[in-house]
């Protein structure tokens, strides 16, 4: 059986806004090469969770440790994390091609191959053929795909992608769930992906967590949530909103994917 690294290891964050509890004592791994979903409502904290990862925001309290250091009070460009946001923030003045490089041009150990490395990534995720127009002339899908061939682009330790495919139509949002689970595979990505869709999260994860009001409500595998839902929360807002999707799930793998038996 494969041991995995733990890549991120979060310990007891804490945070509150104005005497509201948004974060109580999170704690979780999250593993090398890993699919992980955190998976709640609006106003579950999942966010905060992401913008304190990410050192856009800061815990009362807790630790973020990644390869054995504390991480919490670094800058968010020290952290060795890339962020995919849900309205991609691409520069629109600025070519597919540019919009890769120019985070890679303010490093100093990526400025002189930056234009070299663009390129290869946007080969990897199937913008070649994109790389000089601008993002107004993209169909959304496409932009998302730029945006994360721009994260890709800087090497980073770990992937956050915050809810990057909801604002897709039905077959964007079909075409893109498939090409993040490739683009995943193909990099050994270490991904953690904030959604508030039941299915989503299904389909890519190698594991859930699931959240409410600032608590881990479970996590585990897609299968085990299904299989063996912890409270009832999770049963009316997993199992049953699959159920309503779905007549029937007993194809389900758990590895972010269905097979035909």
């Amino acid at each position: 059986m494969e041991v995995l690294n733990t890549k991120l290891s979060v310990k007891n964050l804490n945070k509150s806004y104005a005497g509201k509890t948004v974060l109580n004592n999170i704690s979780f791994d999250l593993m090398e090469g890993e699919f992980l979903s955190i998976l709640g409502p609006s106003g579950c904290g999942k966010t905060t969770l992401l913008r304190i990862l990410i050192g856009l925001e800061k815990a009362d309290s807790g630790e973020i440790i990644k390869g054995g250091k504390d991480i919490s009070s670094l800058a968010s460009f020290d952290r060795g994390m890339g962020i995919v946001f849900q309205n991609y923030a691409l520069f629109p003045n600025m070519t597919v091609l540019q919009n890769v490089m120019y985070a890679l041009t303010l490093r100093k150990d990526t400025k002189k191959q930056a234009k070299e490395i663009a390129e290869r990534t946007l080969e990897q995720v199937g913008l070649t053929d994109q790389m000089h127009k601008r993002p107004h002339q993209l169909s959304g899908g496409q932009q998302q795909r730029v945006a994360i061939a721009r994260t890709l682009a800087m090497n980073p330790d770990v992937i956050l992608l915050d809810e990057p495919i909801s604002a897709l139509d039905v077959t964007n949002r079909e075409i893109m769930k498939a090409e993040l689970k490739s683009l995943q595979k193909k990099f050994n990505a270490t991904m953690l992906f904030i959604t508030h869709d039941q299915e989503e999260a299904f389909f890519l994860s190698d594991r859930i967590m699931v959240m409410s009001e600032g608590n881990i409500e479970q996590m585990a595998t897609p299968l085990e949530l299904y299989q063996n839902p912890a409270n009832d929360y999770i049963k009316e807002f997993v199992v049953e909103q699959l159920d309503k999707k779905y007549q029937d799930l007993s194809r389900y793998t758990g590895r972010g994917k269905y097979e035909d038996k």
